[in-house]
């Protein structure tokens, strides 16, 4: 907990200054010093957050040498180099005076661009030794949250692991990636998606099995099935966290967003059956006792169970709308 307090007490000091810092000097003294700080860098020893650095391999541009605003050193091997903008500017590394020290630095893992509120860290994912384009990490001094924070520990001075740092990277950049698309196909599942689960029902069962050519009429038949099917799914996972949450602690977590993605992806789902009489089905009123019976359990708290049953969803609520 002490580097997360130590994160929010440079937050604080960010957002009290931030106003009144004007200009790149103002800025890193003021905001980038502190945060360097508070990654465990020695900002007073010139040997390990070396200012105004400039390599063996700079060259003169517009009559003067090349530099970088921070190397980082640990143990005398520079590891990180970091671009300062005014506080007023975009963190953006356009120049391509940060790459080519990345590039020509072996020994830099990582690259920061900021000004003092937002970070972006950059890395050699789709070519060694070569700076990407993209950060593959970017943090916000004024508004972060805990997992952020769990990164940022990656590049704290007495973490710093090179390989650690590139594999942690290539994961962040994907999961965002696989994420995406993941929202994509739960909230509008595609032609493509839908035919392969159609394709796999016959390896659930011969009853399942579509005897049928597949086509684009089968797909539209099936898109409803398939929405209703990620829906149900959902819930069953929110139901065992709340099982597992009422099991295992005192405190309960609140899903309210799980809830509204399943509330859209059933809106979805029935947005043109708004004229159907509502209907409370056995599978909703066996469902709701189940969660009932899984808030019983729990010796902590004495929970009230109500459903809501509407046109677009049948909702189960634990004491709150919210929950």
């Amino acid at each position: 907990m002490a580097f997360t307090d130590d994160i929010a007490k440079v937050a604080e000091q960010v957002r009290k200054r931030a106003e009144e810092v004007s200009g790149e000097e103002a800025t890193k003294m003021g905001l980038i010093v502190p945060f360097l700080s508070t990654l465990g860098y020695d900002v007073f020893d010139p040997t390990e957050v070396i200012p105004e650095y400039i390599a063996d391999f700079a060259v003169k541009k517009s009559g003067q040498m090349e530099k970088v605003d921070y190397a980082i050193s640990i143990s005398n091997v520079i590891v990180m180099l970091v671009e300062a903008k005014a506080r007023n500017q975009k963190p953006e590394a356009h120049d391509g005076q940060l790459k080519r020290y990345f590039n020509g630095l072996h020994s830099a893992k990582v690259a920061i661009v900021t000004n003092g509120i937002e970070y972006l860290f950059f890395t050699g994912l789709r070519h060694e030794n070569m700076m990407d384009d993209e950060p593959f990490f970017i943090f916000n001094i004024l508004n972060y949250d805990q997992k952020k924070v769990e990164a940022l520990k990656f590049f704290h001075r007495d973490n710093f692991d090179a390989l650690a740092i590139k594999r942690h990277a290539e994961e962040m950049v994907y999961l965002t990636g696989m994420t995406q698309l993941m929202d994509g196909l739960l909230r509008s599942p595609s032609d493509e998606f839908i035919h392969f689960l159609i394709s796999q029902l016959s390896n659930l069962g011969s009853r399942y099995a579509i005897e049928s050519k597949v086509t684009s009429k089968v797909v539209q038949k099936f898109r409803p099935i398939v929405k209703k099917s990620i829906q149900g799914s959902l819930v069953d996972l929110m139901t065992q966290s709340i099982s597992k949450e009422m099991g295992q602690s005192n405190e309960i977590s609140s899903p309210t967003q799980l809830i509204e993605e399943v509330e859209e992806i059933h809106n979805e789902v029935e947005q043109d059956s708004e004229d159907i009489k509502i209907e409370t089905t056995a599978e909703e009123l066996e469902a709701f006792e189940k969660v009932k019976a899984i808030a019983a359990k729990s010796k902590a708290y004495n929970l009230e169970i109500k459903y809501k049953d509407v046109v677009s969803y049948f909702g189960l609520n634990v004491e709150k709308v919210t929950w």
